[in-house]
């Protein structure tokens, strides 16, 4: 899968969660949605574009999502 898909995808997954009053909730819901239907390929790739370009492009619920603690690609 094209890493321009997976910001698309990791993007509207934000996006859902972005109603969540508690942003903290919200992170920890796009955080487990990645890591329960996402593959670890896809979240390594994830992580190495967020990695290489400071997150530009994705979704600040998506961004805190995949650089926060817990991660685990």
């Amino acid at each position: 899968m094209s890493t321009a898909n997976l910001i698309k995808m990791a993007n509207q997954i934000a996006q859902y969660f972005a109603g969540e009053p508690d942003q903290e909730q919200a992170v920890l819901s796009v955080r487990n949605h990645l890591k329960m239907f996402w593959t670890p390929g896809m979240r390594k790739e994830l992580l190495a574009w967020q990695t290489a370009h400071q997150g530009a492009d994705m979704h600040p619920l998506a961004q805190a999502a995949v650089s926060g603690a817990g991660w685990e690609a």
